[in-house]
């Protein structure tokens, strides 16, 4: 894998299916919390039909297939075995195939898929409008993106460098069983977890974040909903040429302009902070990227703010689908 986003496995996806205008969507997966949350931005935006499956049938291999050859677009929001699964099932109908959006893990670092994050490089939302296989990004993965790709780029922080990846998230992102606990009282109020070192984003992290050696990454989660964190620290006087914390910033700026849904915080103003909150993006589809240092100028944190199930997942999953069905 290079990094680079994948070439897509069909390249001229199908007209729009329905002859009354607007494109049919189906979501595999529905009662989970990204799929749910997909269902509630769609309803809202209305700029497309969403196709139901009755409750009873949504592991029933034919009523799933009869729904995906209806649609224009399915968002894939299941296991990374299921999703596979459905990704042949779709492709059984041939040319009356479907386009798909992964939400799982399973295809993120796949040959043939195109990496969701339209604001990762320039062109890369024309390459999500043209795909006809689009992988949705993982929420830590989507921040530790978007800090690392742009200054291993620019050639200031080698792909090799020894990388440390702090992150906190809100319980919503853990599944249906951490939500549970939580809501019920009897999860703690902060842990760390992922304390074997293999997290299941680290395949997209190093690839996309354009590393060759594997960051360390530990994921934390805490007593608040959603709302998310992605913290790098970084020894400046350790790095090629010793950049300053504002050149780092510099480099944020140039890459991402005005760039969709990715901000880029004025530096005096994140230098002047001197704290920051995991909450304040929550129900938006927006990324704030944060260059904190010290007065001495030798160290900087640099900190991702979203929101998890918002350009961490389903917010993330809409922008992309609208991308791919030009709506």
């Amino acid at each position: 894998m290079s990094g680079q986003p994948a070439g897509d496995i069909n390249a001229n996806p199908a007209a729009i299916k329905s002859s009354g205008g607007k494109p049919r969507v189906f979501i595999d997966g529905e009662a989970g919390t990204t799929g749910l949350g997909i269902r509630t931005r769609l309803d809202e935006l209305g700029l497309v039909d969403v196709l139901g499956i009755d409750p009873a049938l949504r592991k029933d291999a034919d009523a799933r297939r009869a729904l995906m050859a209806e649609a224009d677009l399915i968002i894939l929001c299941l296991p990374d075995d299921a999703a596979r699964e459905a990704v042949q099932l779709a492709a059984s109908l041939g040319e009356n195939a479907p386009r798909v959006l992964d939400a799982s893990t399973a295809h993120r670092v796949a040959d043939g898929w195109t990496y969701g994050f339209p604001e990762m490089d320039e062109g890369q939302a024309e390459r999500v409008a043209g795909a006809s296989h689009v992988a949705n990004p993982g929420c830590y993965a989507t921040g530790a993106i978007a800090l690392l790709r742009p200054l291993v780029k620019a050639g200031v922080l080698p792909a090799d460098f020894p990388i440390s990846i702090n992150a906190a998230s809100g319980y919503s992102g853990g599944g249906k069983a951490m939500i549970a606990d939580y809501e019920s009282g009897e999860a703690p109020a902060f842990e760390l977890y992922g304390l074997g070192l293999t997290h299941k984003h680290l395949p997209e992290i190093e690839a996309y974040g354009l590393l060759s050696r594997q960051p360390i990454f530990v994921p934390s989660v805490g007593n608040f909903r959603q709302g998310m964190l992605v913290s790098i620290p970084l020894f400046l006087d350790a790095l090629p040429g010793k950049p300053a914390a504002a050149d780092l910033h510099g480099i944020f700026v140039r890459h991402y302009g005005d760039n969709g849904e990715v901000a880029v915080v004025p530096f005096a103003d994140s230098k002047a902070a001197g704290r920051i909150e995991a909450l304040a993006l929550n129900d938006t589809n927006r990324l704030e990227i944060n260059v904190f240092a010290n007065p001495a100028g030798d160290r900087a944190v640099l900190v991702a703010r979203l929101d998890n199930l918002g350009k961490g997942a389903s917010g993330a999953a809409v922008q992309n689908l609208r991308l791919m069905l030009g709506v």
